[in-house]
């Protein structure tokens, strides 16, 4: 019989398990996360298809990023109810029925759509990976594990530039979806074989229902309205999203089986900032791979290929740095890790203000890199603050929040540099007689963004100590 060991949370485990668990649910989450950066690296190649104007591009992402924000809670709280695993599985189904999908779109807006549903398969594995890697193992180990998990995430993100810009540059576009296949069912196959535990702390309790449709319109809204700013509809839908939010808090402080724990704002400081400090640093970070794709291609006409090579830096970075990072999160305070982090992703964010059409490529790379380490000391300290300051029983929840929040941060990032393309660039299709006024609306975001990871910084130095 294999030897099972607890944590320190109850949880019956074995080593073999362990080991499977943390590299089947890593390979799960590389793929989303390659997506992510690879889906951006082929913008330029995609619209030479479907000649789309810049702000529709965008939408490729942001249908992503947007569908990913709603359904993040929804999905963890039905994965308390009917188990983590479970909807995990389901999770990577989804993801490759709509990659296969994908890969034959004949229009830009079934394009659109299938990036969505693959958005529905990512939020079920995400959140899930990061609660599934926290109850297997104990809080004196978790920081390096969770560290494995997020490095895997960001060697995603990693290749996505570059070996995205290869298929694009030698098999099209749509090559960048049939890859997410064959993996994904090596990572069902690892789970179903090897994986026998199950979580489940709700199980047998109603979801709810009414406030899952609340919170999803008002999400929607929020993140909508805010890319039709300044026009009127996007004044209303932002104010109608407010509302709604209210409304969704108080149904959920009066309904008995919530998806949201309101309580676990009221009185857990470190959950509150920790989350804050993560939803901050997405919207200030997020946009910069779009907006970067975008400048390399057009305005320094490179290939997809020599573009993703240079994009590669900032992730290639964090995927390197993480691992160590979750270990020194174990022996130095979290909090000071990811404040020092928050400020380093400040400085790299800055120098893109002042991005140019003489903009050297070593600046560039020495700037991604930067963002990157910073985004490394950040992010998986941060996760470790944020599962540290609940017990078992919110795990998927919390996990869930916290992917909620990053899902919207990075609408938001998204919303910030469409909106600023339109106000300042136009519906147009991008060209030479437009790269002054493109690289306009590119200083602008930066200067937004980099805004907000200062305020990143303070929300993430008031965020309180982990629970050990």
């Amino acid at each position: 019989m294999e030897r099972r060991t607890s944590n320190q949370d109850g949880f019956a485990i074995s080593p073999g398990s362990q080991a499977v668990a943390l590299f089947a649910y890593s390979l799960a989450s590389f793929f989303p996360a390659f997506m992510s950066s690879a889906v951006n690296i082929a913008l330029p190649s995609i619209n030479q298809e479907f000649h789309a104007d810049a702000v529709v591009l965008s939408w490729l992402v942001t249908s992503f990023v947007l569908a990913l924000a709603v359904l993040s809670l929804p999905f963890g709280r039905i994965a308390d109810i009917l188990g983590i695993k479970k909807i995990f599985v389901l999770g990577i189904i989804i993801f490759i029925l709509a990659s296969a999908a994908a890969s034959f779109s004949n229009t830009i807006i079934m394009l659109i759509l299938c990036r969505a549903a693959q958005s529905i398969g990512s939020a079920m594995i995400i959140g899930n990976s990061i609660a599934l890697v926290t109850a297997l193992y104990p809080a004196n180990r978790r920081g390096r594990a969770l560290g494995i998990n997020l490095a895997c995430v960001f060697i995603g993100m990693s290749l996505g530039p570059f070996l995205g810009g290869v298929l694009t540059q030698h098999l099209g576009w749509r090559s960048i979806f049939l890859i997410n296949i064959p993996a994904g069912l090596l990572a069902i196959a690892l789970i179903l074989w090897k994986v026998k535990v199950e979580w489940s702390e709700s199980k047998g309790e109603k979801f709810d229902i009414a406030g899952s449709i609340i919170y999803g319109l008002s999400l929607v809204a929020l993140i909508y309205g805010f890319t039709l700013l300044p026009d009127l509809p996007g004044a209303v839908l932002i104010g109608a999203a407010i509302l709604g939010l209210f409304a969704f808090i108080r149904w959920e402080n009066r309904t008995p089986s919530p998806i949201l724990n309101v309580g676990l704002f009221r009185q857990n400081r470190t959950f509150v900032f920790s989350n804050l400090a993560g939803l901050i640093c997405s919207s200030g970070s997020y946009a910069l791979i779009f907006l970067l794709s975008l400048y390399l291609q057009y305005v320094k006409g490179l290939t997809a290929e020599q573009a993703g090579f240079i994009m590669v830096a900032q992730p290639a970075v964090q995927a390197l740095l993480s691992p160590f990072v979750g270990r020194l999160s174990e022996k130095i305070e979290p909090r000071i890790v990811a404040s020092a982090g928050m400020a380093l992703t400040l400085l790299g964010m800055m120098v893109f203000i002042f991005i140019s059409e003489d903009t050297s490529l070593a600046q560039i790379i020495i700037a991604l890199i930067v963002v990157g380490t910073g985004l490394a000391l950040f992010v998986s300290p941060n996760v470790n603050l944020i599962m540290s300051s609940v017990t078992p029983k919110y795990y998927a929840v919390a996990s869930a929040v916290a992917g909620t929040l990053g899902g919207v941060g990075r609408a938001l990032s998204m919303g910030i540099a469409t909106v600023v393309i339109a106000l300042v660039l136009g519906r147009v299709i991008i060209s030479p007689e437009y790269h002054t006024t493109f690289l306009t609306s590119t200083r602008i975001t930066f200067a937004i963004l980099s805004g907000l990871s200062l305020a990143g910084v303070v929300a993430s130095y008031y965020g309180g100590r982990a629970r050990r």
